[in-house]
């Protein structure tokens, strides 16, 4: 019997097919798409989905059922004495808390790390809870250093358009409509919990020239050297983009290799296609 099975839900990027390859299970997040059900990846793929955003019909996200969450965890408690589990940022969904408390009648045996990650960040502490529980750390010790440790990522997104914003709230409908005018690049952030406003910019050069400015002085004063950073880039219906950014990066940073993953739809829900992201998750060393 394994000690510990490692869980995450589809906002973490991670696919069925790779989950599979790494001995780990994905809850699948669900959307409501005009009143109708889906899922990420088995009834929804991305671009089944940013067709639908394009076409102005009505998405909203929504959390798992919580019996398929407990369903999954039972099925892994039939092989592994203990279940980590590692769902989005409770900043950005209730689904952790939900979860949180579904955990409280498994004895124990099952702890949810709430380290608000998202993304290619929630898949990389993914990763550093597969190796954890190699080296044979306990589900405990598990969730305990990757909640220490959760801020110790950062994410810079550089949006298209500011019409999810507006229809989602964020900013006001004037906001919007001068920002469109003017052609503006709005520049989100994620350090922690929480998706926020970082900076404007008025061309997409100049876009990502601040968020490389940016990672810079993070990796510099926050995480030590790109040698102790995991770097990525994450993009919405962008991939062209995303890969001559990778190029950029690792010339800038110089770093051998970037990982590269479409942003998860919960994100994508609020920001639209032709966003680029640059992110990064420091080493896990234990």
């Amino acid at each position: 019997m394994d000690k510990v099975a490692i869980v995450t839900d589809s906002n973490s990027g991670i696919t069925l097919s790779e989950a599979k390859e790494l001995g780990i299970r994905v809850v699948p997040m669900p959307f409501l798409i005009n009143g109708d059900t889906y899922y990420e990846e088995i009834s929804l793929s991305q671009e089944d989905f940013f067709k639908k955003l394009a076409e102005d019909v009505d998405i909203s996200t929504s959390q798992p059922e919580p019996g398929s969450v407990t369903d999954i965890w039972e099925e892994e408690l039939k092989h592994a004495e203990q279940v980590v589990y590692i769902p989005m940022s409770s900043g950005l969904s209730s689904s952790c808390h939900t979860a949180l408390m579904l955990s409280e009648d498994f004895d124990g045996k099952v702890q949810v790390v709430d380290n608000q990650r998202i993304s290619v960040t929630q898949r990389q502490s993914v990763l550093d809870a597969i190796e954890l529980a190699h080296s044979g750390m306990d589900a405990a010790s598990i969730k305990k250093y990757l909640e220490e440790v959760k801020m110790e990522s950062s994410i810079y997104i550089m949006l298209d358009t500011l019409k999810y914003l507006k229809k989602g709230g964020r900013i006001t409908p004037a906001a919007a409509a001068l920002g469109s005018a003017l052609r503006l690049k709005p520049v989100l952030q994620i350090q922690g919990d929480k998706l926020d406003a970082f900076t404007i910019a008025r061309t997409k050069k100049q876009g990502i020239s601040k968020m490389l400015s940016a990672m810079e002085e993070d990796i510099k004063s926050r995480f030590g050297g790109v040698s102790n950073v995991h770097l990525e880039v994450a993009h919405t219906q962008n991939e062209e983009a995303a890969k001559e950014f990778i190029e950029t990066i690792k010339e800038r940073f110089g770093a051998d290799s970037v990982y590269l993953a479409p942003l998860s739809l919960s994100v994508s829900c609020h920001i639209g296609a032709g966003a680029l992201a640059i992110a990064c998750s420091k080493v896990c060393k234990i």
